[in-house]
C-alpha cells in the first residue's frame, strides 16, 4: 500500500477551534513526551532512525511539503498501524521546542545506552580503534556536533558520565544529522572501575587539556585511543590529571583561549583518522 500523497487521498486532519486568545488559531497542543519515548526532528536524525530502528517508531508528524521524502516511512505507518499527521510548522515548533525542526517530528522509543561490559563485548579483540570519554559534556549542541564527527570518523562508542546522558536526545540527535545512530552510547558508572575494564581490553585514555600537553600534532596517539574531553567551563575532571593518561593540547595562534569542546574533538578525531586509518 503506498502512502497518501494528495489531499485526495489523505484528506487534512481537522483543526481544534481557537480556545485562547494567546493560542494561534490551527495550533495543536503538543502531547506529552511518554517516558519511554524520545523526540527526534530534523530530516536526516529522523531518516536516520527510520533506517536503522524502524521497529521503534510510535508516531510521525511532518509537514505536506515533507511528504515526497519521507514517502517509505509513511508506507511504514500505514502497514504497521503506526499514527501520524500531517501539521503546520507552528504546530512542528511546539512538538520539538524548537524552530529548527526541517518539518518532520518523530515519536521514537528510547533507546538505552548500552553497558561497558555489553560494549566492550562488541569489539574486536585486536585492531585500531578510538573511543570517546564525555567527561561532563552536558550541552545537546555540542554532543550532537560531536557525535556528527565522531560518525564521520569512526569511532566505535562514546562514553556517558555525568549529565551527558541527558542531553543525548532529539536536539542532539537533529545536530548530529544522522550520526547519532552510528555511534554507541554506552553508559558507564565508577571511573576507576571502567577505567580497568578498558585499559584490560588495551585502550589508552588520551586526555584534551587547553594548556601543558603534548601537541596534538607532534604526538603519535595509541592505536586504542580513548580520547577524553571535559566540560566547556571546567575542563576535564582533576582525577585525570593526576593518572598517567597521555595529555594532550591542540596548538594555535593564541588569539582565543581554546576551542569549543565540539570543534577540538573532530581536531583530535581527525588527527587519529589520518594516522591510523
Amino acid at each position: 500500500m503506498r502512502p497518501p500523497d494528495s489531499k485526495t487521498d489523505h484528506p487534512r486532519p481537522r483543526r481544534p477551534a481557537r480556545d485562547n486568545a494567546n493560542r494561534p488559531q490551527n495550533a495543536l497542543p503538543a502531547p506529552e513526551l511518554r517516558n519511554s519515548e524520545d523526540r527526534y526532528y530534523g530530516l536526516n536524525a529522523c531518516l536516520a532512525v527510520f533506517a536503522q530502528r524502524p521497529q521503534e517508531l510510535r508516531k510521525v508528524w511532518l509537514l505536506e511539503s515533507r511528504i515526497p521524502a519521507l514517502k517509505p516511512v509513511l508506507a511504514f505507518c500505514v502497514a504497521n498501524k503506526l499514527g501520524y499527521r500531517v501539521v503546520e510548522d507552528e504546530d512542528l515548533a511546539r512538538l520539538t521546542g524548537s524552530q529548527h525542526h526541517e518539518g518532520v517530528c518523530f515519536a521514537v522509543s528510547q533507546r538505552a545506552p548500552l553497558t561497558l561490559d555489553a560494549w566492550l563485548a562488541q569489539q574486536p579483540a585486536k585492531g585500531a580503534q578510538q573511543a570517546l570519554w564525555l567527561d561532563g559534556v552536558a550541552n545537546p549542541h555540542n554532543i550532537g556536533a560531536i557525535l556528527r564527527s565522531s560518525a564521520q570518523f569512526g569511532v566505535a562508542g562514546a562514553m556517558l558520565s555525568g549529565d551527558a546522558g541527558l542531553a543525548a536526545g532529539g536536539a542532539a540527535a537533529r545536530v548530529a544529522e544522522g550520526g547519532a545512530e552510528a555511534v554507541p552510547l554506552v553508559r558507564v558508572g565508577a571511573r576507576e572501575q571502567a577505567m580497568t575494564k578498558l585499559g584490560a581490553a588495551g585502550w589508552q585514555p588520551v586526555v584534551s587539556v587547553v594548556r601543558g600537553g603534548k601537541s596534538l600534532f607532534d604526538t603519535a596517539l595509541p592505536p586504542r585511543m580513548l580520547l577524553v574531553m571535559g566540560a566547556e567551563d571546567s575542563g576535564v575532571g582533576a582525577h585525570w590529571l593526576t593518572q598517567s593518561a597521555l595529555r594532550v593540547s591542540i596548538p594555535g595562534t593564541g588569539r582565543v583561549e581554546s576551542l569549543n569542546v565540539a570543534s577540538a574533538t573532530a581536531v583530535f578525531l581527525a588527527q587519529w583518522w589520518q594516522q591510523h586509518r
